[in-house]
Parts: C-alpha cells; structure tokens; sequence
C-alpha cells in the first residue's frame, strides 16, 4: 500500500500536471448521495507525505488541501476525516499565513468540520502574525473568520503557548515514522484504499496479545463489521458480552450480536439473540420509550425480511408484539413491518401497519403545517 502511494508521491512531484487527478470528482453512490472518487487517491499520496515532508511539498499539500475542503463542502456525508485533519496539519506546519484561508475552508466546509475541526489550523503562522494579516486583509471572509478567532474583547482565543502545544499534540497524532503509528490507524487506511486483506492482517496484528477486555473487544467487533467479516464480529460480540451484567447493556449487545449474525446469513442464531434481548429489555423501565426499543423492533423486522418464509412468519409474531408497544415507530420502519407481515401471509397486520403510518405521516405533515405559522 505504502509502496505505491510513495509511486504517486514521485509522479506528482515530477508532473505538477498530474495533480488534477487529486481533484474532487463527484460521483453518485447507491444510496443516492454524491461522494468523491478521488478521496482515497489524495489519501495515499497524503500518507507518503506525512512519512517523507519536505519544504518544496508546500504547494501540493495547500492544492490538496484545498480539495479536501471541496469534498467535505459537497459530499454530504464526508463529514470531517483524518485524512482533511493530516492534510490540515501538514499544511500548518510550513507556516504560511496566507494558508488561513484554506484552513478556513475546511473549517466551515460543513458542521461536523465546523465543531471537529481544530481551530489552531488556523493560527498556525503564530497567533500574532495570522491575527494582524486576517485583520488588514480584504478577503470576502474575513469578519466571519475574524469572529470564529477573536473573543468578545476582540483577543484571539488562542494563545501562542498553546498554539506550540497543539502542535507537539498533533505531531504525535502523526507522527513522521511510519513504525510509530497505531496499528488501528493501518487498518482504517487499508479499508479506505480497498485493500481488505491487508486490513485483516493489520487487524489481526493488533489484537494478537492484547487483553480482551471491553475496550479491545469493542473496537475489534467495530473493525470486523466494517470489512465485512460478520461471523467474526459475531463471536467477538459473543465474548463481549460475556463482560456485561445490567439488563440495559445485555438487551443493546444481545441486538448488536443479532445485527452481526442476521449480516452473516446465521438466521437462527440471530433470532436466538433476539430472544434473549426480549427476556432482559423488559427488565429496563421504560425500555419502549428508548432507543434500544426502536432498535429490537428493527432488528425483529430485518429478520423477518432476511430469513426463509418460514422462519421469518415466527419472526414477524414476535416483532409484532414488541411493534404495538412501542410508540412512534419511523415511517421507514413501519413501512418494513407492514412489508415483513406481507411476505409472511399476516395480511391484516399488514393493513395495520400501513395504517399506523398514513397517521404518523399525517401527524408529522400537521406538526410542520403548525411550526410553520
């Protein structure tokens, strides 16, 4: 992975012509979102970067920066990811002031970078030097950059000795040594690039020797899902929740154990967790007014929509009971009900469902006709 994206590193710093590459390039995924093609292409080269800086990079890395700015601005769900806080952090390091204005950029690309996003980005010239340049600048955004850096009294709220702190935080966070990363850190950019295989091993690497505790075993479940290997997620989740003991923590574990084995085709044994969730949510006051309500419902219905007809008509009674005690299900989950007992043969329950929609729908249209006024 490191090998070839030190390859592009080399071709960029040779051909500034192939930096159009590094572009935003708008796509449109399943889901029906825009994402950007480009993304895991700026990372790689991104990651070369962080392991080989040098003075003359300086240009590139504002050129990418300024693209991770784009793609957090126009992909909605691109939110704010470690790869806009290294490139952010790379950029910050040469020091020049006139980069605030693509700091700013990533700043208020959208809300998760908004509040996530680092405000020393923006001082990294010196707290000083960025204020006075902000300040006697005509840049179109300068009084709202001006207001995200000044208190009231019109002082940065930053100061030069944290500014040097935040820094020495940061060089950790990324360090120059490809051996002093987390191995975690390997494992979300192997998965970023497509390469699941190479992510198993840095996942595997990492657990090898580790205390199974909560903490380990949270983060190995996470890990699993996310490349695809439900099964394991599923007996990691099995040992996790073999750690817990109160009835609100078993009953959201037995549903995640069930999410995992449904993923991984294991039907029976998702309904199994099913039940076993059934017989300790119930031990939770109020567990219909909850998430975790909403969640043992989805979870039922999924099931009944997953499974062979005749398991899944078992399934459906079940989630029909716990359905009809919790109030204000989702449109989108009451649908999937009235969809479940349709495949099921439970006609008039599925009437019901649809039913129970038309008037949450109604209601919800009345509550926006009353807010609007």
């Amino acid at each position: 992975m490191m090998e070839s994206a030190r390859e592009d590193l080399d071709r960029l710093r040779l051909d500034r012509s192939s930096w159009q590459e590094l572009c935003y390039d708008e796509a449109v995924g399943a889901d029906g979102y825009a994402y950007d093609t480009a993304m895991a292409r700026r990372a790689k080269v991104l990651w070369a970067l962080q392991y080989d800086r040098r003075a003359e990079d300086h240009d590139l890395l504002r050129h990418i920066a300024e693209q991770e700015a784009v793609c957090r601005r126009k992909a909605p769900l691109a939110g704010l990811s470690d790869e806009a806080r290294l490139a952010g952090f790379l950029l910050a390091e040469h020091g020049e002031v006139s980069d605030v204005w693509t700091q700013w950029a990533i700043k208020r690309a959208n809300f998760d970078t908004s509040t996530g996003y680092d405000v020393e980005h923006l001082f990294a010239a010196g707290v000083a030097a960025t204020t006075e340049y902000v300040r006697t600048s005509e840049h179109e955004e300068k009084d709202a950059l001006l207001k995200q850096v000044l208190d009231r009294r019109g002082e940065p709220i930053v100061t030069e000795d944290e500014l040097a702190a935040w820094f020495e935080r940061k060089s950790e966070q990324f360090p120059a040594n490809p051996d002093a990363e987390n191995a975690l850190t390997w494992v979300e950019r192997a998965r970023l690039v497509g390469d699941v295989d190479a992510a198993r091993e840095y996942l595997a690497r990492w657990a090898d020797g580790r205390v199974r505790d909560q903490s380990t075993l949270s983060q190995l479940r996470y890990n699993q899902s996310a490349l695809g290997d439900f099964a394991a997620a599923a007996k990691t989740q099995e040992e996790y929740l073999s750690l817990l003991s109160t009835p609100r923590d078993l009953a959201v574990n037995w549903c995640t154990l069930a999410e995992y084995r449904r993923r991984a085709e294991q039907y029976e044994g998702a309904l199994a967790a099913l039940r076993k969730c059934g017989r300790v949510i119930v031990e939770v006051p109020n567990w219909e007014q909850y998430a975790m309500g909403r969640t043992y419902v989805k979870e039922l219905v999924l099931l009944a929509l997953a499974a062979d007809v005749q398991l899944a008509s078992a399934v459906f009674a079940e989630a029909d009971g716990a359905a009809s005690a919790v109030p204000r299900l989702p449109a989108t989950m009451l649908a999937a009900t009235a969809e479940a007992a349709e495949r099921t043969g439970h006609h008039l329950r599925a009437e019901h469902y649809r039913e129970r929609l038309a008037s949450e729908q109604e209601q919800t249209g009345s509550e926006a006709d009353r807010s609007r006024r």
